[in-house]
């Protein structure tokens, strides 16, 4: 057994072909699935069931796999310890980001880290919620932006700072006359909201009180937030939007935004990271950008607001 033949039974459970699979590692598909089968013909079981299309694990394969992603993530961090030693705040970092996240933060961060960190080379993804802890489990990506603390006591998580919910109101809404939104009313209204397993939404979702509402009409697979307030513009009905949106409109679209009536739900932007990633100067360097972009007062919990 060695290394290459669990890179290359961890392709194939991601892609689930043998074809892509071998694209993936670069190797012809002859040497991938002879690579495997010698791996099996080792340990004396089935990892892949053929017979189906796709290609699934077997039982005992899915624990080889997961041990697999166990012992690769440690060979990774083995490397990453040299290059903490040898590069510190250089090199490459993966960066998984909250899609409510990503538009309105990393516009005031990459500048710092331009600055800060000119040698450090950022590749970003974003990601859901359950999608930056899988991520970061499997070792796909380094450090994770998400909303909230994380699940897993495999995890570290480094709050960095605190950013309010916000109503965004048409003119033509009795809201817009108010000076404030009150969470027992949001239900009275069409709502704009986020694909259920966006945080954003779920959190918004238990703070006031949502349930299945029979008199929307209209619902909205896979939008964004920037799709939402367009509708809102022209009068159809109304949605929710991060504190750093603020500075990013326009004087009249500023107009539209309302903050709730207390307490003001608020959601804790938190930098995550696998427990065995050694690159803790990194990590903490970071953070440090990161909350030199916001405004001051986002640092901490102000009096009024409720995390969620």
């Amino acid at each position: 057994m060695n290394l290459q033949q669990l890179e290359y039974i961890q392709a194939l459970d991601k892609f689930r072909h043998f074809g892509r699979a071998a694209d993936y590692c670069d190797v012809t598909q002859p040497t991938l699935s002879t690579m495997i089968q010698k791996l099996e013909e080792e340990l004396g079981v089935k990892i892949f069931d053929r017979s189906h299309q796709p290609i699934i694990p077997t039982a005992v394969g899915r624990r080889i796999l997961d041990q697999a992603a166990v012992i690769l993530l440690q060979m990774a961090q083995v490397k990453e310890v040299i290059r903490e030693e040898t590069e510190t705040l250089t090199g490459k970092v993966r960066l998984g980001v909250l899609p409510t996240v990503a538009p309105y933060l990393l516009p005031r961060v990459l500048p710092l880290i331009k600055k800060h960190l000119p040698e450090l080379k950022v590749t970003i993804t974003e990601l859901k919620t359950s999608e930056c802890v899988s991520a970061l489990l499997s070792g796909e990506i380094d450090i994770a932006l998400i909303a909230s603390a994380s699940t897993s006591d495999q995890l570290v998580d480094h709050p960095l700072f605190y950013e309010e919910f916000l109503g965004y109101v048409p003119r033509q809404s009795e809201l817009f006359a108010e000076e404030y939104i009150r969470s027992s009313e949001v239900g009275k209204h069409q709502l704009w909201l986020l694909d259920e397993g966006h945080c954003f939404r779920d959190q918004l979702v238990k703070f006031c009180h949502l349930k299945n509402a029979p008199h929307q009409r209209f619902s909205y697979s896979r939008g964004s937030l920037e799709t939402f307030m367009h509708f809102v513009e022209q009068g159809n009905g109304i949605t929710f939007v991060p504190e750093l949106v603020i500075d990013t409109l326009s004087p009249d679209r500023r107009e539209l935004v309302r903050s709730f009536a207390l307490p003001r739900p608020t959601r804790c932007i938190t930098l995550i990271h696998h427990q065995e990633y050694v690159r803790h100067a990194l990590v903490e360097r970071l953070g440090e950008v990161v909350r030199a972009s916001v405004p001051k007062e986002m640092l901490r919990l102000r009096p009024g607001q409720d995390l969620v």
